[in-house]
């Protein structure tokens, strides 16, 4: 069966109708390239990021918001990475530098609302943006982290934090061929701190990944399924389908109450 071109895909589309087209929203899945468990693809964020991207987006679309989905931006924030052999790092200047970049073409374009779709937990844009709001001040930004806009608890035994039962879950819903049975994969044990105020969470350090997980994830995975996955997927973009209607709606000089 032919693919048709969706509209709402910037990779996807093509000038004949990017010329025509009047966007107000421009959405920019971020992702990580980094060890999932022994089990998922390296590329698991990116897949999660623009798969939720364009399904929310052909959502919205479809109750005619006019919201574009940029090409996926593959490497996030790995600091603590750097001895996983081939986790790709950005460092958060280097984001706010590419970032920079979208927003001066998006001015140009006169499209000034733009939503980073997020889907990797060491990335986090909340100073990046406050920064950007000074050098592009017309522009509207903000972050959604795709798997905290609803609770994992009620569809998984244990979410986990990192390549558990919930990104095995999605992944197995989206990608199959690229997930490894999951009798091969780690069961995600993982250290904590032992100083109480960091194991807490009120006091907050970057983590040593491989001295807290030996299989690098963190959550069980075995109990995920694809159909698990598939729920909670369209639930959550469900709602970042109405976000994107609502932000296609909203008057930026009059957006509080």
């Amino acid at each position: 069966m032919e693919k048709k071109i969706r509209p709402y895909v910037l990779a996807d589309t093509n000038w004949k109708h990017i010329k025509e087209e009047d966007f107000s929203i421009a959405i920019l899945p971020w992702g990580a390239t980094e060890a999932h468990n022994y089990h998922l693809p390296y590329a698991t964020d990116n897949i999660l990021a623009e798969e939720a991207a364009i399904s929310a987006a052909g959502k919205a679309w479809e109750k005619k918001a006019k919201a574009v989905v940029l090409p996926t931006i593959p490497f996030g924030v790995n600091t603590g990475q750097m001895d996983v052999k081939l986790c790709m790092n950005l460092n958060p200047s280097t984001q706010y530098a590419i970032l920079k970049d979208v927003a001066q073409v998006l001015e140009k374009h006169k499209i000034n609302k733009l939503v980073i779709l997020n889907a990797h937990g060491g990335n986090s844009f909340k100073q990046i943006i406050r920064e950007l709001s000074l050098e592009f001040p017309d522009i509207f930004a903000c972050s959604v982290n795709w798997w905290q806009v609803i609770d994992a608890k009620p569809y998984f035994n244990e979410p986990g934090d990192h390549a558990g039962e919930l990104e095995t879950a999605a992944v197995m819903h989206l990608r199959p061929e690229l997930v490894l049975p999951l009798e091969e994969a780690g069961d995600g044990s993982a250290k904590t701190f032992k100083i109480k105020a960091l194991k807490e969470g009120w006091a907050s350090a970057q983590r040593e990944w491989t001295q807290v997980t030996e299989d690098t994830g963190v959550g069980n995975p075995k109990a995920a399924t694809a159909e698990k996955g598939k729920i909670f997927f369209e639930k959550a973009t469900d709602m970042i389908a109405d976000f994107f209607v609502d932000l296609h709606e909203a008057d930026l000089k009059d957006m509080y109450q």
